[in-house]
């Protein structure tokens, strides 16, 4: 089976009251060579990459990283140019579906061959104001989205792009986005379980809710078995339709170390490859490469979670975490 890894190389990321700005602006120099670096000899490494759907006024999301095709560098010593994981992000406030197939179609003919896994949707399982879930129409969005994605990859002769959506996971019970999901597809796109080539999942152990460490790697298969074996079959999602992980990471900051990253990470990603096969999970991508604020003494780094996520400090020196994703994916 094969296994392919990614990463999002950009500084903004997305926080609880819209995007967390980077205290230093991108490098794109800087990100190419940290991205040559990481994954080495390895062909088919993704860069992860945002698009928004006609964003609300004034909430400052654009497409992130800024120019994605420029990180599109070659690996060292590949000969093998890096691709994009494209993520369009359904943010219209008047769910405008017909306008949201053209935008998808447009973004498939604007990077066409530069993409290998085009995501619809960020998140239509979170009801939060900057995620999809709260955008009116977002089933639709996805359903129609996947199948109109799906055709123009076809008549592109684009044969190996994969088209998908994405999940965070079901924590408890209540599985109504899954069965409505669904119902969206029976009505509006019957094609979309044919059309779907694979699942992304964004999860982030010990992150958002505290994971004692001995218990850190049965968590992970825990919530990972329960996606495949009772999350997915719900919308009728079954096990020959890959899972790969969208976004996984830990943050650091106050109390936080560095050192704990590193060690999360190890434990997370090697139990996310030992089930590789009996949960046909086919990629990894780590969120982010860099932090959007690692300074000593800044407050709002030292109150958020959401600042220290990179696997490079804010200035692009590595945590120890770079060399352990780095090792992971030679091994």
């Amino acid at each position: 089976m094969s296994f392919s890894f990614g990463i999002y190389p950009g500084g903004a990321v997305g926080g609880d009251r819209g995007i967390v700005e980077p205290v230093l602006a991108d490098d794109p120099a800087l990100i190419s060579r940290a991205l040559d670096e990481l994954h080495g000899s390895r062909p088919g490494f993704l860069v992860r990459a945002y698009l928004p759907f006609r964003p609300p006024a004034g909430s400052g999301e654009r497409l992130v990283p800024a120019e994605p095709e420029r990180l599109l560098g070659t690996g060292t010593g590949t000969g093998t140019t890096r691709r994009l994981e494209l993520v369009l992000g359904f943010r219209d406030p008047a769910g405008d579906v017909e306008s949201w197939l053209a935008f998808v179609r447009e973004a498939i003919d604007t990077y066409a061959e530069r993409i290998a896994l085009l995501q619809i949707c960020e998140e239509p399982t979170v009801d939060a104001p900057f995620l999809d879930g709260a955008t009116p129409n977002v089933l639709s969005a996805l359903v129609r989205g996947v199948v109109a994605a799906r055709d123009h990859v076809r008549d592109l002769g684009l044969a190996d792009l994969a088209v998908g959506f994405n999940a965070t996971p079901t924590l408890g019970p209540d599985l109504s986005f899954w069965h409505d999901l669904a119902a969206a597809a029976a009505k509006e796109a019957p094609e979309f379980h044919e059309a779907l080539g694979y699942v992304g999942f964004d999860f982030f152990p010990d992150v958002f809710r505290p994971i004692p460490e001995p218990d850190l790697a049965r968590a992970v298969e825990l919530v990972l078995t329960d996606l495949r074996e009772r999350v997915l079959p719900t919308a009728g999602i079954g096990p020959e339709v890959p899972v790969r992980i969208a976004e996984n990471g830990w943050s650091t900051g106050a109390g936080r170390t560095e050192q704990r990253q590193a060690e999360v990470l190890e434990t997370v990603l090697s139990t996310i490859l030992g089930l590789r096969e009996r949960l046909n999970i086919t990629g990894y991508s780590h969120f982010c490469l860099r932090d959007a604020d690692s300074g000593e003494g800044s407050e709002r780094a030292s109150n958020s979670l959401y600042y220290g996520f990179g696997l490079l400090r804010a200035d692009y020196t590595p945590k120890p975490a770079f060399a352990v994703y780095r090792a992971l994916m030679s091994r």
